[in-house]
């Protein structure tokens, strides 16, 4: 009896503490946010009735991720997951009859029902095949291929790649510059765009020679689209010498059965992207840059005229950045996401011109897209609270001059179930004032179980770029939501050079680094840091690439008369100016952002510096990079540990000889963040 008693009293002990961990919420750890399933690439079957989407989890053990295909009524319901097994499957595109979807799997391209069934293998090349894209009369696919410029069929490519395989030499040659790329090494290989039969059969290269076409990007829809007669394809090339020190891509029409491509924008000699026609043939838009060698210069929509030849700018007093954008169905208008202080809203604008764009939804919108008949839009959304997921609007009114009708609705909800465990305090905008009195904003986070009686250690997060943001929006490199559980009130500040605040503000970063952007930083930290809740003896730095730049200039920098901070993390972060500008592969961004090289310019590569002041250095400091990090390439966080060490400074480094200038696979996304959050709370919270 007395061990039955125990067993009972234990059962319901077990029971009383289950019931009070759920009322509290679970801790929101790394291991949790690596449980959760990301959700992108919605893609609205021609007829609306169906999304196709892909869905990536992370595989913690197998220190990778796995991604594969799900498709959902528009209308609503159960998701059904149409691929598995072990090759990840990607990018589902409908044909224009919506019978079949395209997809990548296995490094080439298939065909499937929209069931999962029927499975066809459309290419088969050696060199692989990515993104496809399919002709409006669904007889051909467009696709991307890296291939030897001078090969003219796959047996030739097939036949180099195996030589190099076999050949126990493996020495990277270069004859010029841009050698190498993000985590790679280019040699001789180029980015081309081929056709080929929609059910199979020979592939046609459309963008011959030594040139990469579309450019290299970051992710977003492909640099190429079919005219509505599937007749022409237009595509993106930078065909400029050199390319290290050029953004200059322009926009090239050429036929679908090959021949000598035109090009449409020339005049331009700063970037011309992601062409896109609209759905009656007439226009070819375009997102366009008009500074040469400034990556970060606003994104304009521009309207080429196949009939006039002519080209304008649709919205020449919109002071922020066109992101992805798509035609109505009526060719009419152009709904788009564009990002206004930290939100990514989704604007209308007819194609006249003369009225600026309508604001259709708040939020943190992406991926639009819209139904035929116009009657509603697909697109993703999250926030800092709550991960990607798919939603639905409802259009009242005519398209162009319509308006969203009801709120947006989650049309998936993969991540709700787990994360309604964890009770996330949604993000909080706080204003100050920065340098010259400029109103600067960003976010504030507060751990689940806040109580405003007690201090928190406070933990500043600093974003790359620089010309980039803090978001009001969902990530797994940076989550702040991590911290806050862990017990840190987080801030996260876009100072100077942040975008989506004007163009004014992001360019004035550029040549003033350390200057107003200094400022406006620790403005806003000190006035954090003396909030009643937060413990201003506890005040600790993280941030990575330009962020992780920051944390090094305020190593040397640690002396603000209100707020002074105890420990710091410094993932890729820039440390030597000048030689960085002799390791990096986009000169394009140390020239334009320091005006000119280190040889015509050394005064304002060395002012901004962050190694002269090693002597100052005297603040605990973590430094994490990748061996493969090409644009802040891994001696930079190498020379900070060394300076940090002969200082005698508290110090550590941990490198990933498998990453590049983010941290990407789950296992060492796991061990990145244990590393930063052990060396954070070993020195910013009490008693630790």
């Amino acid at each position: 009896m007395k061990l039955l008693f125990t067993r009972a009293c234990a059962f319901v002990l077990a029971l009383t503490a289950a019931a009070g961990a759920q009322a509290q919420g679970a801790r929101f750890t790394v291991e949790e946010m690596l449980k959760l399933q990301r959700v992108a690439d919605p893609q609205l079957s021609p007829d609306g009735r169906l999304v196709a989407y892909q869905v990536t989890t992370p595989d913690v053990a197998a220190n990778r991720n796995r991604t594969q295909i799900y498709v959902v009524a528009a209308s609503g319901g159960e998701p059904r997951r149409i691929t598995d097994g072990a090759a990840n499957a990607s990018v589902p595109r409908w044909s224009p009859d919506g019978r079949r979807l395209a997809f990548t799997t296995g490094g080439q391209i298939w065909t499937m029902k929209p069931d999962g069934s029927d499975r066809e293998q459309v290419t088969d090349l050696s060199t692989g095949a990515a993104d496809p894209v399919w002709s409006p009369d669904g007889r051909l696919i467009a696709f991307v291929s890296d291939v030897y410029p001078d090969c003219r069929d796959d047996a030739c490519n097939k036949r180099r790649d195996e030589e190099a395989a076999k050949n126990p030499v493996k020495a990277h040659v270069a004859g010029r510059l841009l050698y190498r790329h993000w985590t790679t090494w280019k040699g001789d290989k180029r980015t081309h765009v081929f056709v080929v039969p929609a059910g199979g059969g020979q592939e046609r290269d459309l963008t011959p020679g030594d040139w990469d076409a579309p450019p290299f990007s970051l992710g977003g829809p492909p640099d190429y689209a079919f005219s509505p007669d599937s007749a022409e394809l237009a595509f993106a090339r930078n065909t400029d010498r050199m390319e290290a020190a050029s953004t200059n891509s322009d926009i090239f029409v050429v036929a679908v059965t090959g021949g000598e491509p035109r090009r449409l924008t020339g005049d331009n000699k700063g970037a011309d992207s992601t062409p896109v026609y609209s759905p009656d043939g007439r226009y070819l838009a375009y997102r366009s840059q008009a500074t040469p060698t400034f990556e970060a210069d606003r994104w304009r929509l521009m309207l080429y005229d196949r009939n006039t030849r002519r080209t304008r700018e649709l919205l020449p007093r919109f002071d922020a950045n066109v992101e992805g954008f798509v035609f109505s169905p009526d060719s009419r208008s152009v709904f788009f996401a564009s990002g206004q202080r930290g939100e990514h809203p989704i604007f209308n604008a007819g194609l006249e011109g003369n009225a600026p764009p309508a604001k259709l939804l708040d939020g943190f919108n992406d991926d639009v897209r819209v139904s035929a008949d116009g009657r509603f839009l697909v697109f993703t959304r999250s926030d800092a609270a709550r991960p990607t997921e798919i939603y639905t609007a409802r259009m009242d009114g005519v398209v162009p001059l319509g308006r969203a009708g009801n709120q947006a609705a989650p049309l998936t909800r993969h991540n709700d179930e787990q994360m309604a465990r964890y009770r996330l305090r949604p993000a909080e905008e706080l204003t100050w004032a920065g340098a010259a009195g400029r109103q600067v904003s960003g976010w504030l986070f507060r751990p689940p179980d806040f109580d405003a009686s007690k201090k928190y250690p406070l933990l500043v997060l600093i974003h790359g770029g620089p010309q980039s943001v803090w978001n009001n929006s969902w990530g797994y490199r940076w989550n702040p939501q991590i911290y806050a559980a862990r017990g840190y009130v987080v801030f996260m500040p876009n100072p100077r050079g942040s975008v989506g605040f004007g163009q004014q503000f992001t360019n004035e970063i550029s040549g003033d680094w350390a200057g107003k952007v200094y400022t406006d930083l620790m403005n806003g930290v000190a006035k954090v840091a003396a909030m009643p809740f937060v413990d201003g003896n506890n005040v600790g730095a993280a941030g990575a690439s330009y962020g992780g730049y920051m944390v090094n200039w305020l190593l040397g920098h640690n002396d603000h008369p209100r707020v002074r901070f105890k420990t710091f993390v410094s993932h890729a972060g820039v440390f030597n100016l000048t030689s960085m500008y002799g390791a990096t592969e986009e000169l394009w961004f140390v020239e334009w952002e320091f005006k000119g090289a280190p040889w015509n310019n050394p005064l304002l590569y060395e002012k901004w510096s962050p190694h002269r002041f090693g002597a100052r250095f005297k603040t605990p400091t973590l430094v994490t990079h990748g061996e493969l990090d090409y644009r802040v390439p891994i001696d930079q966080g190498l020379q900070l540990f060394t300076y940090l060490q002969r200082q005698g400074v508290e110090s550590k480094l941990v490198v990933f000889p498998d990453e590049g200038h983010w941290i990407l696979k789950p296992a060492n996304s796991l061990y990145w963040y244990a590393n930063v959050l052990d060396w954070l709370d070993a020195r910013l919270k009490r008693g630790a």
